[in-house]
């Protein structure tokens, strides 16, 4: 082999071996920040499996010398979450429901239909976006409390059946990416536009539905503030209120309501866990051609 020829070797070979070690440390970086972000959930589990001897020990430790798992039993029996969950559960599907009719609906009409002034519509919708959400609190429950629905899950459910200016935007987004000659020949065939926003459009965007299911999700699962403001009845209590209750009740006992906050915790990282796929395509706005 000519020298030439072995140092253009010898220079491909070192350039693997830089690739791999970028690669390599990239990895162990990745997996640094990965462990950083999942040490809270591992202390909360942690945490519950331990007594309140252990909890408090110096130094503590991160891995229980004896697990008590009847912890999570006593959280069952101090308090009725299992009543707080089935109605955190019914408000969460409702409003999941309405995130996703609502603003897929209204999404299609700023996307697929022309009328006149919808692009300076859509500026508004997207202008709201900038104002606090706490600047709308004393309105919105001025404006409950005279319908009469205080100490109802109605202020929770209904407005999420009036569309949210994100989601409005990021479904749009995917439906403009879908070619109007579908449209048109859907017209063609007699299709009207409920028709063609249900039996089309919702299909080809699946992940910006998903990822707005899984944000509505979320939110009114872990949602305190508009419980706390509008149900007075513990019968209608939600998880995140229960989780107070049971906090005042049990004298701040750690383990338990670290458990109690990791049984709250867990439908969430399930969910995402399952769709994980999904919520990263729907963030994706070139996704939503590919069907």
């Amino acid at each position: 082999m000519s020298s030439k020829a072995y140092e253009n070797t010898n220079y491909f070979s070192n350039t693997k071996n830089r690739k791999r070690l970028v690669q390599i440390i990239v990895l162990l970086i990745l997996i640094a920040g990965s462990l950083l972000l999942l040490s809270p959930i591992w202390w909360m589990i942690s945490t519950s499996l331990k007594d309140m001897k252990e909890v408090m020990a110096y130094p503590p430790t991160f891995i229980p010398k004896e697990f008590h798992w009847e912890n999570y039993q006593k959280v069952l029996d101090a308090a009725p979450f299992a009543g707080y969950a089935a109605n955190t559960l019914i408000i969460t599907t409702l409003v999941v429901v309405g995130n996703v009719f609502s603003n897929s609906f209204i999404a299609y009409g700023f996307s697929k239909i022309k009328f006149k002034g919808r692009d300076a519509l859509f500026a508004i919708v997207l202008a709201t976006m900038m104002i606090p959400g706490f600047v709308m609190l004393i309105p919105q429950y001025i404006i409950f409390s005279k319908v009469g629905w205080l100490n109802t899950w109605l202020p929770l459910i209904v407005p999420a059946f009036f569309g949210n200016a994100f989601f409005i935007f990021l479904i749009r987004q995917f439906f403009l990416t879908i070619p109007n000659e579908l449209i048109e020949a859907a017209k063609i065939d007699g299709a009207n536009h409920f028709y063609i926003w249900s039996r089309l459009m919702i299909p080809l965007t699946k992940p910006a539905i998903a990822t707005v299911a899984i944000f509505s999700f979320n939110g009114a699962w872990n949602d305190f503030l508009g419980p706390l403001l509008y149900i007075n009845d513990r019968a209608l209590y939600t998880l995140q209120l229960g989780l107070q209750v049971f906090q005042g009740q049990t004298n701040t006992q750690w383990n338990l309501l670290m458990g109690a906050s990791l049984l709250v915790l867990l439908p969430v990282i399930i969910l995402f866990f399952l769709f994980q796929r999904y919520f990263i395509e729907g963030m994706n706005i070139t996704a939503g051609s590919k069907g």
